[in-house]
């Protein structure tokens, strides 16, 4: 009997073949006492083991560095730090000497150590850290026992169904065998969605239901789109399915043709759409899509996997990279460090906070390590010479917060003019407006800025006061709440009133009917995923501004999520 399980697609595209349901070996271990004189070699045999792990990463590090690119090869960078550790390894043959037990026991102690620090809810980035962790400890733990990750016996057209995958799990899969994978845990930013987004195979996170209703040689349909896996579907289905794969595959093909055409209205109303980066590898994707520029250049990849802070100099090396490869003419947003709330690193000593998403972050965290904002405003000033470099303060809530960051960056332009070192004096600053009190001061906030950059993704949430990684109430995360409306009208209407331009960076920007709709309400640029620019690009070339300005007032009316969705889509797609 057909069944279809709703869950979260990390990876779009359609997959269809039989399931095959992975399970990986415990590793409940019998902890075991140690003789005295065996003990130098119970550290040699620990020691073997972490050579052989550093080995087996450091392989598949180089294999996917060629298959896709350093950018995502970076994921095991983590993992070999690990690995190379004094501490650990010392805390490790500490516990062996002092407690006389084996290595599998006295690597899972330091473990549940370490664990604690990132001990937060499942669903939130240190997912992924301790997922990360998790992954090397297995490795360490199957060499000292003699399993090998390998010979995992797959078939053409198999969908791998398992409670969890690992990066090195999934890079060390065959990908000419499976066609896609579910996992019971996960999420859009884990390691394994990188991993299967970079590798082009369809991937859902489905909850636990997909262990107990999955077997082996059950047919199974994968819908990264819409998130969806579907059990034993009928032929009709098949069939539908099989078509929908093809339609995707041309469709893929005949948007990269909008690569070079302006994003343009019918009636000649120009829209810049920018891409979201993390990495300066990621600017040859944002290029393949045809991004007019870079909108949110994220840089908190600089301060993690390290046990220390980035020098001046890393940073300005990234920056500089950045601005290079876009040009004079195609703009590039830094935005300042954002620490905080889902992010963490040990060198910054960041503390565990009840409500890290209202705690230190974001602009909040610069201002009280000046240090650090100083050295990246420093770099970033240094390499806008090379680019259309402009700077972007994240978090902000008051006006203080502004004119003090202000403050710091006039001082950094002058201790630079005294060491006579070349920078652009005339860098553009704006603030990203992602929290209700930002939003209902634009008016004051649009006098000390140059641009606005909405950031749906934190507004929804404050606004709402819904953590949509909740399960329970992630269907409040409403990005047509008329709330949600209002605050982004008013921060475009103020910043027109002021004579700034107006962005919005976040997941608003990637569905082509909201971003018909921004576009309606005024907004200047949009910034998202690369892979996202061709759809949006091909949906606004069909409209005419003024009528989305007109669609974007009737809009008001309504009093719901749902409602202004639906006129949307009716409105626009149905002409």
């Amino acid at each position: 009997m057909m069944k279809k399980i709703k869950g979260i697609g990390i990876s779009s595209g359609i997959a269809i073949g039989k399931a095959f349901v992975l399970e990986f070996p415990s590793l409940q271990e019998t902890e075991y006492t140690i003789d005295k004189p065996a003990i130098e070699k119970e550290i040699e045999r620990f020691n073997d083991a972490i050579n052989m792990t550093e080995s087996q990463i450091e392989e598949l590090q180089q294999t996917f560095e060629k298959e896709v690119g350093p950018k995502y090869a970076d994921i095991f960078s983590f993992h070999l730090a690990i690995l190379k550790d004094k501490w650990f390894k010392n805390e490790v043959e500490r516990i062996i000497r002092e407690e006389r037990i084996n290595s599998e026991s006295a690597v899972k102690k330091v473990i549940h150590h370490i664990g604690k620090i990132f001990k937060k809810e499942e669903k939130d980035f240190f997912q992924d850290r301790r997922r990360d962790i998790i992954d090397v400890i297995e490795r360490i733990i199957h060499n000292l026992s003699g399993y090998s990750y390998t010979g995992m016996k797959l078939f053409s057209d198999e969908i791998i169904v398992t409670r969890d995958l690992s990066p090195s799990q999934t890079v060390s899969i065959d990908k000419n065998y499976i066609r896609g994978f579910v996992t019971a845990i996960g999420s859009e930013t884990s390691h394994a969605a990188i991993i299967a987004k970079a590798l082009e195979i369809p991937a859902v996170v489905a909850g636990e239901k997909v262990i107990t209703e999955i077997k082996t040689g059950d047919t199974v349909i994968i819908d990264g789109q819409e998130g969806e896996v579907i059990i034993k579907p009928s032929e009709k289905i098949i069939t539908e399915y099989k078509k929908k794969q093809e339609q995707l595959s041309i469709r893929k093909k005949q948007l990269l043709f909008l690569k070079d055409k302006p994003c343009e209205t019918i009636d000649g109303r120009r829209i810049y759409l920018h891409a979201n980066i993390e990495l300066p590898e990621e600017v040859e994707t944002a290029r393949k899509y045809g991004a007019d520029g870079i909108g949110l250049y994220r840089t908190e990849y600089l301060y993690l996997n390290r046990k220390d802070i980035p020098t001046e100099d890393e940073h300005f090396l990234a920056y500089k990279k950045v601005a290079e490869k876009m040009g004079s003419e195609k703009p590039v947003i830094i935005r300042t460090i954002d620490i905080g709330g889902d992010k963490f690193v040990s060198a910054l000593s960041v503390r565990k906070e009840l409500n890290p998403f209202l705690g230190w972050r974001g602009i909040r965290f610069s201002l009280e390590r000046k240090d650090i904002f100083e050295t990246q405003l420093r770099a970033i000033l240094r390499a806008a010479i090379y680019g259309n470099l402009k700077v972007m303060f994240p978090m902000v809530s008051t006006m203080e917060e502004v004119k003090m960051s202000h403050r710091i960056l006039q001082k950094v332009k002058d201790d630079l003019k005294k060491e006579k070192k070349k920078f652009r004096e005339d860098i553009e600053v704006g603030i990203m407006v992602e929290t209700p009190s930002a939003a209902l001061i634009t008016d004051k906030l649009a006098e000390e800025s140059d641009f606005f950059s909405i950031g749906s993704n934190d507004l929804i949430q404050y606004t709402l006061a819904v953590d949509r990684s909740n399960e329970k109430i992630s269907h409040l995360y409403q990005p047509c709440h008329p709330a949600v409306i209002k605050l982004i009208r008013h921060t475009i209407e103020n910043g027109k009133k002021r004579g700034i331009w107006t962005g919005l960076c976040g997941e608003m920007a990637s569905i082509p009917e909201i971003a018909c709709l921004l576009v309606g309400m005024g907004i200047d640029e949009l910034s998202m995923a690369p892979s996202a620019i061709p759809a949006v690009k091909e949906k606004i070339r069909s409209i005419k501004y003024s009528n989305m300005e007109k669609i974007s007032q009737e809009v008001l009316l309504f009093e719901t999520h749902e409602k202004v969705y639906k006129y949307l889509a009716d409105r626009i797609n149905g002409g």
